[in-house]
């Protein structure tokens, strides 16, 4: 029984997250060279990752006033306004000088959170009937062993973004990648969730 919840736990968690190894590899591009940076990821993703299982815990418990399906579509101005930021930095120039890229492009661990908090709003979705559907004993076991697969989320897409060719993509493209990427996200959760009638 607990083996199958493990099992299930892989396969749902792989379907819900897949698309985070994207993000985050934007965010170690972002974070290329940078004291500390993985650290914060890391930190950041688990920040963000344990906001969405708290969340979908709540609302299957019954907790549904907390944190009303219709408001989970509106998650999507956190990414849309730090990717506004991001582009209005980039065409600013903030990442001309040496001095300015450091500062410019510090990854921090909020930043990591709220982007995985609210692209979080699929998992929400589906976990809250997973978790309706099985025992205490099974739910425990998918937060653990998604939990367990978060550290390696984040492994696999520092792997991505350091090899050499798309580290190179990513060094030379990231300043717009990275808001394109953060605002097309935001309006994806926004219009898919059917935000402000959309």
């Amino acid at each position: 029984m607990i083996l199958s919840s493990v099992l299930q736990a892989i396969g749902l968690f792989l379907a819900t997250n897949i698309d985070d190894i994207i993000i985050l590899s934007l965010f170690f591009a972002r974070g290329a060279g940078e004291r500390g940076a993985t650290a914060r990821i890391l930190v950041g993703q688990y920040l963000g990752f344990i906001g969405i299982l708290g969340a979908a815990v709540l609302v299957a418990l019954g907790a549904g006033a907390f944190l009303p399906p219709e408001v989970i579509p509106y998650f999507g101005l956190i990414p849309l306004g730090l990717g506004v930021w991001a582009a209005w930095q980039a065409w600013r120039g903030d990442d001309d000088d040496d001095d300015a890229k450091v500062e410019g492009k510090k990854v921090a661990v909020w930043t990591v959170a709220a982007v995985t908090f609210a692209n979080g709003g699929d998992n929400i979705g589906v976990y809250v009937p997973v978790f309706l559907s099985v025992g205490t004993a099974a739910v425990i076991a998918y937060c653990v062993v998604f939990l367990v697969l978060v550290a390696v989320l984040v492994g696999m897409a520092k792997f991505v973004a350091t090899r050499r060719p798309i580290a190179e993509a990513l060094e030379r493209w990231e300043h717009i990648v990275f808001p394109i990427v953060l605002i097309g996200l935001g309006i994806f959760i926004l219009v898919s969730g059917g935000a402000f009638g959309l």
